[in-house]
């Protein structure tokens, strides 16, 4: 296995780890968290301020240690990485942080269009206010566009299929989710990374009036699909 497999492996790996500490079904109790996990998350919020503060490069585990009022010690014992092992839980939390808010808010909501509205915009919203993303694509740019290349991309909507897919079982099967989901996460990076003068992923009327002409339609011609596959192997 190739270092850079291994390398991925140890991502992933870590992104479960603390994805399932954010997981959008639990409502596990704050209280019964472990030293080290309290530890984690004031390093990750405190890298976050760091990150909006100075950019990536130039924030050390030192910054984030002052931060986040933790020892240097306490920060290499929970990540003995160092700081790019900090970066990858900063990305892991904030990734299970996002679909954590995006559950709360389809609890709230009745139909396919709503939910898919919901999700579009709640992300809208938290990403175009992130000041850490902030600060990274408009001070280091060339460390955020690598990560939407086509090659690297697909990560991500793995990510956003897997995760997505659960929270639209009320009306879709599990795989039309998935797909749908990965449709969701493109226009949110898509309208994200490249700001449209017609259509603000930050404001609700105007993603519902995207995914009413749009989505919709799309997710019927899915369905009609998969009822017409259904049908020929009957």
């Amino acid at each position: 296995m190739s270092p850079d497999t291994l390398h991925e492996n140890e991502t992933k790996s870590l992104l479960g780890d603390i994805l399932e500490r954010f997981d959008v079904s639990s409502q596990k109790d704050p209280g019964n968290l472990s030293s080290n996990a309290v530890h984690l998350e004031r390093i990750v919020d405190g890298a976050l301020v760091c990150i909006a503060r100075y950019g990536l490069s130039k924030t050390g585990v030192e910054d984030i240690a002052k931060e986040s009022k933790c020892s240097r010690a306490t920060v290499y014992r929970v990540f003995p990485g160092g700081k790019e092992s900090i970066i990858e839980a900063v990305v892991a939390t904030e990734v299970g942080r996002l679909f954590r808010s995006i559950s709360l808010r389809l609890e709230k909501v009745d139909t396919l269009e709503d939910a898919l509205v919901a999700m579009v915009h709640e992300a809208g919203l938290r990403l175009l206010a992130h000041e850490a993303l902030s600060a990274v694509v408009t001070l280091e740019p060339s460390l955020i566009l690598p990560h939407l290349a086509f090659d690297r991309m697909s990560d991500l909507l793995d990510i956003a299929s897997d995760l997505g897919a659960p929270m639209l079982e009320r009306w879709l099967p599990l795989e039309t989710g998935g797909r749908v989901a990965e449709w969701i996460a493109r226009i949110v990076i898509s309208y994200s990374a490249s700001p449209a003068e017609n259509v603000n992923i930050a404001d609700e009327d105007s993603v519902r009036s995207l995914v009413a002409t749009f989505v919709m339609p799309g997710i019927e011609v899915l369905l009609k699909g998969s009822s017409s596959l259904a049908g020929n192997d009957s």
